[in-house]
């Protein structure tokens, strides 16, 4: 991500009533948010692989993997994703069935039709593989989805937050969501003192991923308000974390204070919902109005059974409450 300054805050708004204000338990026994793919819609995302026939998935474009079915349907979701409730799951693709290589490009060709993937890492990683790789995740810069231990909620970058389920772990890992605007709507009704500290400017540490020469950390608020909705970007273990640079910008009372309500309504069990991830599971989130969190899992001794889901960053310009900092992935090193 750059370090371009962000625009100046916009003064906060009262208690949202968007759709994309909910409570987890109210959502947790409904299928409105879950959409099963039929055995001809397996079908033609199959036949969409085959169409560019040797072509670089790298170099596909959204007419090189045709859907002509499921295509509208994917523009519904989007609606959903950016005037709804902010999040959907795609169940039922057949991943026990297929390689990993077949498994990646028709996840890849279902983002085409989503929006514009951006890198995930300074290696220009365009899909990445969220797998216990026995990194220690105490250690400053390690992802920590690369390791098994528990992430807490947090924003990623891009506009839509897409994971795949190839092989779900043996226990635990559950994939954790709470909507962004029902936090600032507690924080409204508790903490109202707060409510203008959250669009202030935020030091987030680059965990060693700044260009050459830049500053090892980015200022963004946590807060900004656009065509009506509100964009929230939250990763608090990045926030602390800038404090070890001395040149950065002390973090004042308030703003910890903002921070640890935040993490803290987030892990309100009436607010969460919680999805089990399944093999062939599709999740798409969108990133401005949800914050995510998995939980620590136990994996599979078996190397061919270990957890792996594959993840994308997807950018859709016509998303309301875009960034246009975080549209632009992580840069690769010059």
């Amino acid at each position: 991500m750059s370090s371009d300054a962000p625009a100046a805050p916009v003064a906060p708004p009262a208690e949202l009533t968007t759709p994309d204000v909910w409570r987890g338990p109210d959502l947790a026994g409904s299928a409105a948010w879950r959409y099963a793919l039929s055995p001809a819609e397996v079908d033609e995302l199959l036949r969409a692989r085959e169409a560019p026939a040797g072509k670089d998935m790298s170099a596909w474009t959204r007419a090189d993997f045709p859907l002509p079915t499921l295509g509208p349907k994917i523009e519904g979701w989007l609606d959903e994703l950016d005037r709804g409730r902010g999040f959907v799951l795609i169940r039922g693709f057949p991943v026990e069935a297929h390689d990993e290589r077949t498994c990646t490009e028709i996840y890849w060709g279902v983002g085409l039709h989503m929006g514009r993937a951006v890198p995930q890492n300074t290696d220009g990683d365009l899909v990445g593989h969220i797998r216990d790789v026995g990194a220690d995740p105490n250690a400053y810069g390690v992802r920590l989805y690369k390791t098994r231990a528990e992430q807490d909620f947090h924003t990623d970058g891009a506009d839509i937050i897409g994971l795949f389920c190839l092989h779900a772990a043996k226990s635990g890992g559950v994939s954790r969501i709470v909507s962004s605007p029902a936090i600032f709507n507690r924080m409204v009704a508790e903490r109202p003192d707060l409510v203008p500290v959250l669009f202030q400017s935020f030091p987030f540490d680059t965990q060693g991923q700044q260009k050459p020469g830049a500053k090892p950390w980015f200022d963004l608020p946590l807060c900004r308000m656009s065509e009506g909705r509100m964009r929230m970007f939250f990763i608090p273990w990045y926030i602390r974390e800038s404090q070890q640079h001395p040149e950065c910008p002390r973090l004042a009372p308030a703003q910890l204070e903002a921070v640890e309500f935040i993490e803290r309504t987030a892990n309100d069990p009436g607010l969460y919902l919680d999805m089990d991830f399944q093999p062939g599971d599709m999740q798409f989130l969108k990133n401005a109005a949800i914050l995510h969190k998995r939980t620590a899992y136990e994996d599979w001794p078996e190397p061919e059974r270990k957890c792996h889901l594959l993840r994308l960053w997807l950018v859709q310009e016509s998303f309301s409450a875009g960034e246009e900092m975080l549209r632009k992935g992580i840069r690769q090193e010059a």
